[in-house]
């Protein structure tokens, strides 16, 4: 009886090993399968061979291709002189005029081209030694436009300020150079959406300045806003650094302003739309020009404060003197 007992048990242990190794097979491909269906990679073709292949058939070979630049064709203009061929005091009598003086009686000059009934006008140094390369790269362009007069089109009168704030400029190039001579800030002292004192957040902290006592209380200001009002431009660009792009002129949003700069963003590598630090920018130029004037007005930061990015700017130039609102 004990023998008969130990065989059954034999046989029933047997059946037990054979249905576990039977289930732990069947739990490791469910495993298996469910991993390949979760997965974002193709199963494995081990698992879900093609008819007549025993390997994993290769993913075909894609080729990356650039995408086409955004830059349109335009006609090279001249090759330029490696930098101003002459200083601005050095340019021929009656090319330049005098439009006032900053507060410490330095002369705001502004160069004119072409002698048409349309309009435009180019400011720098709007913070003087701070953005000095904007200077110089308005005098590269002066000089250029003084070796090549041809550029400019048959209706048109192209006006350059070189620099709006010579106080600054002779005080410092660098950060003690951006104010004038009454610590105001010139890009918020504009009569439209000015503030004496602004949140700093997101701005230029770097040292004390303030929008001035009202809009407008700079003299360097006052002979702009009288300049513009003058010769009445059609387009307007304020020159700055560094790196934060192309920003339309416009609170609200101006659209001519907005097109003009989609128009020099297709021919630079700046920033456009511009990179938003979180800054409230009151009382500047442009708002102002688009917003009481109704001139398509932008601004652009060159990409540091070093270099005045001449061959990329002769692009700007040759599209802003083209542009028609």
């Amino acid at each position: 009886m004990s023998k008969k007992l130990g065989g059954i048990a034999a046989v029933i242990w047997a059946v037990n090993i054979f249905v576990l190794l039977g289930l732990g097979a069947l739990l490791y491909a469910s495993g298996v399968l469910g991993a390949a269906a979760r997965s974002d990679s193709p199963p494995d073709a081990a698992l879900f061979p093609l008819a007549g292949e025993s390997t994993r058939t290769p993913f075909p070979t894609v080729t990356l291709v650039s995408p086409p630049t955004r830059r349109p064709t335009i006609t090279p203009w001249p090759t330029p002189s490696p930098g101003p061929s002459v200083t601005p005091m050095q340019m021929p009598p009656g090319n330049y005029r005098v439009i006032g003086h900053s507060v410490e009686g330095r002369p705001l000059e502004v160069f004119r081209f072409g002698s048409g009934p349309t309009s435009k006008l180019i400011v720098a140094g709007i913070h003087g030694g701070y953005e000095h390369n904007t200077v110089r790269l308005a005098e590269e362009l002066i000089a250029f436009l003084n070796d090549h007069p041809e550029v400019i089109p048959a209706d048109t009168s192209l006006y350059i300020l070189r620099n709006l704030n010579p106080d600054g400029s002779a005080r410092a190039l660098g950060l003690d150079g951006r104010a004038n001579a009454n610590n105001v800030d010139l890009n918020r002292n504009w009569p439209y959406n000015w503030k004496k004192e602004w949140n700093r957040s997101g701005c230029w902290i770097w040292r004390p300045i303030e929008g001035g006592e009202y809009a407008g209380s700079e003299p360097e200001v006052r002979a702009l806003i009288a300049h513009i009002d003058n010769i009445k431009p059609v387009a307007l660009i304020s020159y700055h650094s560094a790196a934060l792009g192309i920003f339309a002129g416009g609170r609200p949003d101006f659209p001519p302003s907005i097109r003009l700069a989609e128009a020099v963003a297709e021919v630079t590598d700046y920033p456009w739309p511009p990179i938003d630090t979180g800054c409230d920018y009151t009382g500047n130029l442009t708002d102002w020009a688009a917003n009481t004037r109704a001139i398509p007005s932008i601004d652009i930061e060159l990409t540091n404060h070093r270099d005045t990015d001449f061959t990329q700017n002769l692009r700007v130039l040759q599209v802003f003197l083209a542009w028609r609102p």
